[in-house]
């Protein structure tokens, strides 16, 4: 993509009217001042410009940065939302969603109830965030992990409960998931940066140190600390990157209906059906 046009003017526009955004800008048609002539996403023409020749990976990384990166970096990018679009039913967050579908919920709330328990540091777009400001802090010195990792109380005043866990690692794990392991490998192979080749060649070091194995939102974090993103960006593209799994697993419930729907067997302490009717 080229030839970006210049930012709006907006000096003959009230201050107090204007929306200040350095990632978006709307022309208004001339015969309808409320309707959209033309957007720009910085500076490019979304309709006129980016629908058609652009890949959704250039949008997404517009809406979080002034400049597209390199080829390598869109590609790892891209690998890596294949590879959360569908965290599968184990996946709580998905679980979720398909209760909301089975339960006749609208899509808004299905997607919610994903979104509110992905959310967390069990798996979640969370333990992305802490595993991220890790990543910062320690950079690839393992003794700077583990002080981190015994430190880590986490005494901020936050909605979040505390840390149970390493960020980024498996706390029930026993090793190295294979799709962890796959993953790992092709982002390390297609971004070529710095986190990820550390990761790949001192990643057995590393498990042995903290005691649990990496799990998929350890690498996410690598990879997206390796795209220059922060943590509270990395937390947002996590919670978004895994809702298309959510969408569809929600949907085949509903169709399913509740009859086939995997619930989870409960033991009951006082179950009445064991008791003698009187």
């Amino acid at each position: 993509m080229s030839d970006t046009v210049p930012e709006q003017r907006l000096s003959d526009v009230d201050p107090a009217d204007v929306v200040h955004t350095r990632i978006w800008r709307e022309d208004a048609e001339a015969d309808n001042p409320f309707a959209t002539r033309a957007a720009y996403c910085r500076g490019y023409d979304v309709f006129g410009q980016m629908v058609g020749r652009a890949r959704w990976v250039e949008m997404l990384f517009l809406l979080f940065r002034d400049d597209l990166p390199g080829d390598s970096a869109l590609d790892a990018i891209e690998a890596l939302a294949v590879a959360l679009a569908n965290p599968g039913p184990r996946d709580p967050s998905i679980h979720a969603a398909m209760c909301g579908g089975v339960g006749g919920s609208s899509a808004a709330a299905s997607l919610i109830a994903a979104l509110s328990v992905g959310a967390g540091r069990y798996r979640g777009a969370r333990d992305v965030f802490d595993a991220m400001t890790a990543w910062r802090r320690c950079g690839t010195d393992i003794e700077a992990w583990l002080a981190h990792v015994r430190r880590d109380t986490c005494n901020d005043v936050e909605i979040w409960p505390a840390r149970e866990h390493p960020a980024g690692f498996d706390p029930h794990g026993v090793s190295m998931t294979t799709p962890v392991k796959q993953l790992l490998g092709t982002l390390a192979g297609i971004a070529n940066t710095p986190r990820l080749n550390w990761l790949t060649q001192h990643r057995q070091e590393m498990e042995a140190a903290i005691g649990f194995p990496l799990d998929i939102s350890g690498v996410a974090a690598a990879a997206l600390a390796d795209l220059e993103f922060t943590p509270a960006e990395g937390e947002m593209l996590y919670l978004l990157l895994r809702l298309p799994g959510a969408a569809a697993h929600a949907l085949e419930q509903e169709k399913l209906g509740y009859k086939r729907f995997p619930f989870y067997p409960v033991e009951l302490e006082d179950d009445p059906a064991n008791k003698e009717s009187t």
